[in-house]
């Protein structure tokens, strides 16, 4: 990541309010942008509460994989909903101000729901491990409190860390400039307007997102290597399939999520370039959660079949 420094001395105004500037260079394409926004938050709206609701009440999906993908459909709402809004006012109405506070607050939950999604993928993968490679020991292993007790974890396990790393950012003096070349309060694009030395917070956002983001990947990572060798050594092409079939829509989301994700944190400053944060933002914080409720149910069977069983109700 790339962040200028700026010395205080060049100018003593202090800034009180952001401006943002993604999508303004686009002035005749603006209520394109918008109609086609808000479709995407339709989507994304309709398809995730469509998972919530078969996954809480199909007495087929009554198992641990689907509360947790029902608590990560139910995620993807929240974590759309920080960021989306505000770029639909911001397209409406072409005010693109915005507080230092509000901005704090946006960057705190994007930031939170960011760390949240990340646990809960590495959850999802080692109940995935759990069930193929220890299927004698699932239902002791995965039984209801402990998949309460970890999803809650998820959910909370990056609080902490991220007031922590909110209230850093914006304790820094703003000056010079106000105008963030993004499109939401995002890190990356906040530091590069901070004055003075910026690089013990770039540190920190390094260290946090080693934290967050590679942790997780690692462990996903050694989930699927089990269960990649317990399927290969299955003695049918059937089972083979069928056991592949449980987690390979998992494995999308997560190439999906944490690969636009790493570019955009942990690439080196020497190919980081406005243009490219945004288009990786906008894959992961939109893209990516319209394409999900569709990725787990054309791959899933039991969903298919639970979508059967509602329509022939009606």
């Amino acid at each position: 990541m790339e962040y200028t420094e700026k010395k205080p001395e060049e100018n003593n105004t202090t800034v009180t309010q952001f401006l943002f500037l993604g999508f303004a260079g686009l002035p005749n394409l603006q209520g394109f942008l918008f109609g086609m926004f808000s479709i995407m938050y339709m989507i994304i709206l309709i398809g995730n509460s469509f998972i919530i609701v078969i996954a809480r009440t199909d007495q087929a999906l009554q198992k641990p994989m689907y509360f947790f993908l029902a608590n990560f459909s139910f995620l993807e709402i929240c974590y759309v909903s920080v960021t989306l809004p505000r770029i639909l006012y911001n397209l409406w109405t072409q005010d693109r101000r915005i507080c230092l506070l509000a901005c704090a607050i946006q960057m705190f939950f994007f930031l939170i729901l960011a760390a949240t999604e990340c646990f809960l993928l590495a959850v999802m993968s080692y109940d995935r491990y759990v069930a193929i490679c220890n299927p004698l020991h699932y239902p002791l292993v995965m039984n209801p409190t402990k998949c309460t007790q970890m999803a809650v974890g998820s959910w909370l396990g990056g609080i902490p860390v991220q007031i922590g790393q909110t209230c850093r950012i914006f304790s820094l003096h703003y000056c010079n400039s106000n105008r963030i070349d993004h499109f939401f309060c995002d890190v990356p694009p906040i530091l590069k307007l901070a004055c003075g030395d910026t690089s013990m917070h770039e540190l920190s956002v390094y260290l946090v997102a080693m934290l967050f983001v590679a942790s997780p990947f690692m462990l996903i990572l050694a989930s699927y290597s089990k269960i990649i060798a317990t399927i290969l050594k299955l003695p049918t092409a059937m089972g083979r399939a069928k056991a592949f079939s449980t987690c390979s829509s998992h494995l999308v989301v997560v190439v999906l999520f944490f690969g636009s994700a790493t570019i955009n944190y942990l690439r080196p400053k020497s190919i980081h370039s406005a243009g490219t944060d945004e288009l990786l933002s906008l894959f992961y914080t939109i893209v990516t959660p319209m394409f999900n409720p569709l990725i787990y149910s054309l791959r899933n069977k039991d969903v298919i079949a639970a979508l059967r069983r509602i329509l022939l109700k009606m």
